[in-house]
């Protein structure tokens, strides 16, 4: 009877909790279907379904997996056989299901999604009855990726996938201009909870949408170990030269001849690589990359193309530090590593989170101006920065930020990721406190020798404003200054680089 009210009060404004509310599901769908969109961020603990309104209850192992969700799906909504489903969080703290009629096929599923990803698969006909896999769904799924803006890699799809069970096989193609991808599970359950999960799911902000379908294959033949196809079980596989043909059991799969598999230097002509404004980086669904060395990890692979570490030329001896290269290649990736040479102090290292945010960094920052020098950044021979051994003396050359707070790009799914734009001469301020006013700000950029030639606050949002400096290199010189200023009442200033002009 109290379900109204409770209701009412489950408003997004909301302090985290591990209890998520689900509203707008359809009448027809699973437990397991629910219980799916959670398995990507952590352990599903519990789950209350009420059908009759078309709301349901999500209780996540931790606080901190169920924000990571609600920080992925808020810019990018999750349908459920179709519908968009609304994700906010609940009042309440957990979920008290124990006395509760109809909780049995909630707990079969969880107790089968637990399973599966613990490794067991003794219960698939659990699974089976909660809506599993269909009699002929078998562990080789078919996938499309639509509106490919950006590059999606063998790796980035190996890593995406991998969360729901051991990827033994893929095979990257182009046909009817569409970048696809086969892809061979070591059991179709996991096949199943990966479909169920990440079909329709974008790999970066907006777009790189994924399409998932069951394959009519029961198992892939790969030949080559190479940036288009992979066998993880075979890792003697030649690279291969030239690339081949589809296998003739996946062209008869597909009805017609399909094209050539993509050949070595074919990932450069797709749009992203060649596009001025790279890629936005990774949302959760993204590469997991080791802290360490920054690199894409796959187990067992070691040769994975793309480097992380960029080589960064032409600097101005007198004014670049390792803290102003960390702000300034931070506006587009994390940087975890950076190395001024000692030698050659015109040098240096910048090792970035990934190879995409490499990329990117390569895209926006190669040619810019600072400290009246043009930059040169490309990537470096090195795959990783080393920090001086115990008792070294550098300087002070070179630190190591893996665990920085200033990080923007640590949580999935943070608006940062939407927000990436060229180098330019107006900046996008936020994070300012009610008692900094127009002058306090405008004379903050003064002093650090900028020009201010306009400024506004946002008309809905006080605490945001945008302020154009004299020049694009003025801009870079005070967001490398300026990026975390404290401007008291426990407030840093936030700088990035704003598309919008005053």
């Amino acid at each position: 009877g109290n379900d109204k009210k409770k209701f009412k009060g489950d408003k997004s404004s909301c302090s985290p909790s591990r209890v998520l509310h689900l509203r707008q599901i359809p009448s027809d769908v699973t437990e397991a279907e629910v219980i799916s969109l959670g398995v990507p961020f952590g352990k599903v603990t519990n789950l209350l379904m009420l059908k009759g309104k078309s709301q349901a209850f999500l209780e996540m192992a931790s606080e901190e997996a169920a924000v990571t969700m609600v920080n992925y799906y808020t810019p990018a909504t999750p349908h459920l056989r179709s519908q968009p489903v609304y994700i906010q969080y609940s009042n309440h703290r957990e979920l008290k299901t124990d006395n509760l009629p109809n909780q049995a096929r909630a707990q079969a599923a969880l107790q089968a999604v637990n399973a599966m990803q613990s490794g067991s698969l003794a219960v698939t006909s659990v699974l089976a009855a909660e809506g599993g896999p269909l009699p002929g769904q078998g562990s080789v799924l078919r996938i499309i990726v639509e509106n490919l803006f950006y590059p999606v890699t063998l790796e980035v799809l190996y890593q995406i996938f991998s969360k729901f069970g051991a990827v033994l096989k893929i095979i990257t193609f182009t046909r009817n201009n569409q970048f696809q991808a086969l892809l061979q599970y070591a059991d179709p359950m996991h096949a199943y909870y990966a479909k169920m999960a990440l079909d329709g799911q974008s790999v970066y902000t907006a777009c790189c949408t994924l399409r998932i379908e069951f394959s009519k294959l029961t198992s892939l033949k790969v030949k080559y170990n190479n940036d288009k196809s992979r066998d993880f079980t075979r890792l003697d596989l030649p690279s291969g030269d030239g690339q081949p043909p589809l296998e003739p059991s996946i062209a008869a799969a597909f009805g017609k001849k399909p094209s050539l598999l993509m050949s070595s230097d074919a990932i450069n002509t797709l749009p992203g690589l060649s596009v001025p404004a790279a890629p936005a980086t990774l949302t959760s669904l993204a590469v997991t990359t080791s802290a360490v060395s920054g690199q894409m990890t796959i187990p067992g692979v070691t040769d994975v193309p793309g480097n992380s570490v960029l080589l960064v030329s032409n600097l101005n001896p007198e004014a670049i530090t390792p803290h102003g290269l960390f702000i300034l290649f931070g506006v587009y990736g994390d940087v975890h590593r950076v190395k001024i040479m000692f030698k050659k102090k015109e040098n240096a290292l910048v090792q970035m989170a990934d190879a995409m945010q490499a990329q990117l960094a390569i895209s926006h920052l190669n040619g810019q101006r600072l400290y009246g020098r043009v930059l040169r950044a490309t990537l470096s021979k090195h795959q990783t920065v080393q920090l001086p051994r115990e008792g070294q003396d550098d300087q002070g050359l070179t630190k190591d930020y893996s665990n920085s707070p200033l990080h923007r790009f640590k949580k999935p799914g943070s608006k940062n990721f939407q927000n990436i734009f060229p180098p330019s001469a107006t900046l996008h301020l936020s994070n300012i406190p009610s008692s900094v006013t127009v002058d306090d700000l405008k004379n903050l950029f003064a002093s650090t020798g900028s020009t201010v030639k306009a400024f506004r606050f946002f008309q809905k949002d006080c605490k945001m404003a945008l302020i154009q400096l004299g020049s694009v290199e003025e801009a870079l010189h005070a967001l490398i200054k300026l990026h975390n200023h404290d401007l008291g009442e426990n407030h840093h200033l936030r700088v990035s680089f704003s598309k919008s002009t005053i």
